[in-house]
């Protein structure tokens, strides 16, 4: 994984907006309407490359697929994987809609968006039936990637926790037997992705986001210990991919709302820094969480270890100013070395396609500015 040693380097993520054409065809698929599968493939192959081309000409370092492919960035197991079935209707709301119950009852998915985070259930033995969409995933990227100045890639995965709330389970006789049928299975991908030689990111905004949805109603003990058991399946599940190959991103859910029950950093970074990872991706420019670098004053980033906090939004339309971004990045940069960190978004900006609480135009414009965020912040950590 490469490091910050001459100047800061910029990431995000991982999704990003995808064209209107694709996620047509991927809402038609999605709802059962007959798609041309190879027209799909065709498309989705020169959207990577035109997310690509974006990326560099925003100025972004290490750089992502965008999720082109996939209709949301954990639904796309049910395509993948054996196991999975029917449709979940079971509504899951955040503990902040009983104090705001007007701001809940504005918050509703959009058709499209319904239709591409549609859950399911498991409902049988699980196994990792189809690769062609993984290896799909890694031929459109490393083609996409032919000849371009990128400093370094990466393709993000589902995570076991999140996967396991998207997917409840009804077939084995625990939460933990199920966690680590999901880490034998999924294990298929995160190697695949790796040994084509990218960075793997885990995306894990369970880590932090399920304590105000699943487990609102628990004790904070019992949620760690929940998480405990996720985090052992899962470093389970990544055995045998080297560490600085692993990013892991953790968030409190992608949304702009109250968050008014976030559970606090301060309380979940140990079980953070256990998972084997090379890079931490941790939610970190919104009002919520932007005093939360304090973390970091007392809790010290492993040796070897890089840190990618968020300092850009990916919920609202506000395009940051370059020096509020630089400044955000010098406070982590002086509490864990340049060298430890990279510049990062909060979330992804396509988590689901169609998908548009941020304008695309906005974007690309904010990724510009968190790019030249970090050419300021680099001029006055290296002079």
């Amino acid at each position: 994984m490469k490091r910050s040693t001459e100047r800061i380097l910029t990431t995000h993520t991982g999704s990003l907006p995808r064209p209107d054409d694709v996620v047509a065809m991927m809402r038609d698929r999605q709802s059962g309407q007959p798609v041309d599968d190879r027209a799909l493939a065709a498309r989705v192959k020169s959207a990577v490359e035109e997310v690509v081309r974006k990326q560099v000409q925003a100025g972004v370092d290490v750089v992502s697929d965008g999720e082109q492919g996939k209709p949301a960035f954990n639904t796309y197991v049910a395509r993948r994987l054996a196991g999975f079935g029917g449709e979940n209707r079971e509504p899951r709301p955040r503990a902040e809609a009983e104090d705001f119950p007007g701001w809940a009852s504005q918050g509703a998915q959009g058709p499209t968006q319904a239709t591409m985070m549609r859950r399911g259930f498991c409902t049988g033995p699980l196994l990792y039936q189809d690769r062609e969409p993984v290896e799909a995933d890694v031929r459109n990227f490393k083609d996409a990637l032919a000849g371009s100045p990128t400093v370094e890639a990466f393709i993000p995965s589902a995570s076991l926790g999140t996967i396991h709330y998207t997917m409840a389970n009804r077939y084995y006789p625990s939460d933990e037997a199920y966690l680590f049928a999901l880490a034998d299975a999924m294990r298929e991908e995160y190697r695949a992705i790796a040994n084509a030689g990218f960075i793997l990111q885990i995306d894990a905004p369970d880590h932090a986001m399920d304590r105000h949805v699943t487990y609102g109603h628990n004790t904070l003990q019992e949620f760690r210990k929940a998480q405990t058991v996720r985090v052992e399946a899962l470093n389970h599940a990544l055995e045998g991919i080297p560490e600085e190959q692993i990013r892991y991103h953790v968030c409190w859910g992608n949304y702009e709302g109250p968050h008014t029950h976030d559970v606090p950093l301060r309380d979940i970074v140990d079980l953070i820094l256990q998972v084997r990872a090379g890079a931490y991706s941790v939610e970190a420019s919104n009002p919520r969480h932007a005093h939360e670098w304090q973390v970091w004053q007392d809790v010290k980033l492993p040796p070897g270890k890089i840190l990618i906090p968020g300092v850009i939004d990916t919920t609202t339309n506000f395009v940051e100013h370059p020096e509020v971004v630089a400044q955000r990045i010098e406070q982590y940069a002086h509490l864990v070395g340049p060298e430890n960190m990279i510049a990062g978004t909060d979330c992804g900006f396509g988590t689901s396609a169609g998908r548009d609480r941020v304008h695309p135009e906005v974007v690309w414009a904010k990724l510009g500015v968190l790019a030249e965020g970090a050419r300021i912040a680099s001029g006055r950590l290296w002079g």
